[in-house]
């Protein structure tokens, strides 16, 4: 019986990449670290979990495995596609790469995790995706599935880490289970302060996976663990100079709607948005760093949100609002936001919306579960201290407890110097 190589929540070793001749103190991504996991998949049948952020320099990582030799038969894409062009929520099918002829399976149409059928012919699964260490940005969802899909086949799992650019901090509401679903899958903060690597070793480590890859057979997490002549693995590949203090600015924006700094820095606020009535800046040159609406006040800072490639069909399309612009440069973005998930200008925007009924968008059935804020939230407690009027201050402070509990569990999977 073939043999399959594990080691369980690897500390690899910092090498040069063969990709660079970056100065030693430079942030690098696991991707670069090339001499580390080449020597892994080097005469395997590989599967890839990937988009257009998996780059070593300027060129995908594909397209620089496959010049090196390494047989890729199967590709897999998240949300926004293999290449990161389809718009936010678009379902994407199946395709034939055109760059490298690689079969394409979309983890955000049909299905959302890979098939036995899917990994018959694979005897390695790869990941490389860039995040933005926001709990409602839906690769970790993505990444779930797929750690869950090579655990529940007995296939090895390498993940090539990358910079967390909000990894500096951690806030907002935890997730309350109840309000699962695929925009929040795990009792989390809004933002976790973990890199992908992190992240999945704590799902696997709490056990947090289907029942089937939580199984204690497939808990190869912590350790090496052979079944009958088959040993089991699981590895992370390290950035190379990140910890959770550094600022890391991103090489490729992560999704259409993400274009620059600014507007990753503000996702985690102003996601919120996307709950209620509001535009949230899809269809602007600054998503998530301009909102507003046309029954605002007409004092306000006025735009008008238009389609465009990655929002076609933005939400108040062609229509005149008027809301705010907190686009800025990362300096000043960063001093505002202040490590800290900002509320204060949903408060601002519901107390001065008009028809406060319909703030938030409601669902057909009228349960607080399917309210899609709260999906975003994670509870139902936000929208409600929002209508009661409570202040950020009692807001963030009802935060707390679940806040620490979450870093108690999150210290145990950190692969770099914490911020704090």
């Amino acid at each position: 019986m073939k043999s399959i190589l594990l080691f369980a929540a690897c500390y690899c070793l910092a090498f040069t990449s063969l990709f660079s001749q970056k100065v030693s103190k430079e942030i690098l991504p696991a991707a670069y670290r090339t001499e580390v996991y080449l020597p892994l998949l080097q005469g395997k049948r590989v599967a890839i979990f990937a988009n257009h952020t998996a780059t070593i320099g300027k060129t995908h990582l594909v397209d620089s495995l496959q010049k090196l030799g390494v047989k890729i038969v199967i590709a897999f894409g998240p949300e926004h596609g293999f290449r990161g062009t389809a718009d936010a929520g678009e379902k994407v099918d199946n395709y034939t790469d055109a760059a490298t002829g690689i079969p394409v399976v979309s983890l955000y149409g049909k299905k959302r995790k890979p098939s036995a059928e899917d990994l018959k012919d694979v005897d390695v699964m790869l990941l490389d995706i860039q995040d933005v260490g926001t709990r409602f940005y839906t690769f970790i969802s993505s990444v779930q599935e797929f750690m869950e899909s090579a655990f529940e086949n007995s296939k090895p799992l390498i993940i090539l880490d990358r910079p967390n650019p909000n990894g500096f901090y951690v806030d907002g509401p935890v997730l309350d289970t109840a309000y699962k679903s695929f925009i929040g899958m795990q009792p989390i903060p809004v933002v976790y302060g973990m890199t992908i690597g992190e992240y999945a070793r704590m799902i696997a480590g709490e056990q947090w996976l289907s029942s089937k890859a939580a199984n204690e057979k497939y808990q190869y997490y912590l350790r090496a663990k052979k079944t009958e002549d088959t040993v089991f693995h699981f590895m992370v590949i390290k950035c190379t100079n990140y910890t959770h203090k550094s600022l890391y600015e991103l090489p490729v924006k992560p999704s259409p709607n993400l274009p620059d700094m600014a507007s990753v820095y503000w996702y985690a606020s102003n996601c919120f948005f996307e709950g209620t009535i509001l535009s949230e800046g899809r269809g602007t040159a600054h998503p998530f760093c301009i909102f507003g609406h046309p029954l605002l006040p007409k004092k306000l800072y006025a735009f008008t949100p238009v389609a465009m490639d990655g929002a076609k069909e933005p939400k108040l399309k062609d229509q005149l609002c008027y809301g705010w612009n907190v686009y800025g440069t990362n300096e000043a973005v960063l001093k505002k936001i202040n490590r800290q998930v900002q509320v204060g200008q949903l408060l601002e925007a519901y107390a001065l919306y008009p028809a406060k009924d319909s703030f938030f968008l409601k669902p057909k059935t009228d349960k607080p579960t399917n309210y899609f804020f709260n999906k975003l939230a994670g509870n139902s407690d936000l929208m409600e201290q929002i209508k009661a009027g409570k202040t950020e201050k009692e807001i963030r402070a009802s935060w707390q407890p679940k806040l620490d509990a979450f870093k108690k569990i999150r210290k145990k999977y950190l692969l770099y110097e914490d911020f704090e």
